[in-house]
């Protein structure tokens, strides 16, 4: 059995988490965490590319933001459901992986899709450590769920400095070449790179101003974060 990983982000599609919460699996794995990433389908429903390029793009952009490692369950892209089956296949991977935190996406989406992964993620996470349920492995439930709220309205509950990352999480995006290089199909629906780079960097630097920093990416728990020690709080108040 490899070792377990530390973090795990969850996504419903490759390139999801590149988009959104890329910088922070990077600090991590740069830190010596383990980090791995489970994309739920293969983004076969995309106007550009196929199943096999975009795979291979996940691969690729992976190796760039140092991960550990990448699965992809195959589940039915732009007909994701949260199903009995789905939530199983999930807690199964989940019970191989034995993160410690779990990154999902914001529960509100304006892609369907979206915001199933994060319920099927949310949900899996709780089964996988029920002794009783048949799907193998052992038990194993994560200490820590976060929500990346990067495109959600939502006040976050914290922000993690990504300034020295955003940079290496653009170079992993832009890895999808078959998403954001200019082409023919989709010409109408696809801004070009330089404006994916720009909202991205702006987005990313409002969250940094939240925190005192360059760049930040946001995440919403659903418990209270404790404080150990008030004294070493960040980010000064005035």
């Amino acid at each position: 059995m490899s070792r377990p990983i530390d973090v795990l982000a969850v996504a419903a599609h490759p390139d999801d988490v590149e988009q959104t919460c890329g910088g922070t699996l990077i600090r991590c794995a740069e830190r010596g965490y383990r980090t791995a990433v489970v994309d739920l389908t293969a983004g076969e429903m995309g106007t550009r590319g196929s199943p096999e390029q975009r795979l291979a793009e996940a691969a690729a952009a992976g190796a760039e933001m140092l991960l550990a490692e990448r699965h992809n369950l195959h589940l039915p892209d732009a007909r994701l459901e949260n199903t009995l089956e789905a939530r199983k296949k999930l807690a199964a991977k989940i019970r191989e992986l034995r993160p410690r935190v779990v990154i999902l996406p914001y529960w509100e989406a304006r892609h369907p899709d979206h915001h199933r992964a994060s319920e099927i993620g949310s949900e899996a996470c709780f089964l996988a450590g029920l002794k009783k349920l048949d799907i193998g492995g052992e038990p194993h439930r994560p200490l820590k769920v976060l929500y990346s709220s990067i495109y959600a309205d939502a006040r976050p509950s914290f922000v993690v400095d990504i300034s020295a990352q955003l940079e290496r999480r653009l170079r992993a995006l832009f890895r999808y070449r078959s998403q954001y290089e200019t082409r023919p199909e989709g010409a109408d629906l696809f801004p070009e790179q330089e404006a994916v780079a720009e909202r991205i960097r702006t987005a990313a630097r409002h969250y940094g101003m939240l925190i005192h920093a360059k760049y930040g990416e946001p995440f919403v728990v659903r418990e209270m974060l404790k404080v150990d020690d008030v004294v070493k709080m960040g980010v000064p108040s005035f």
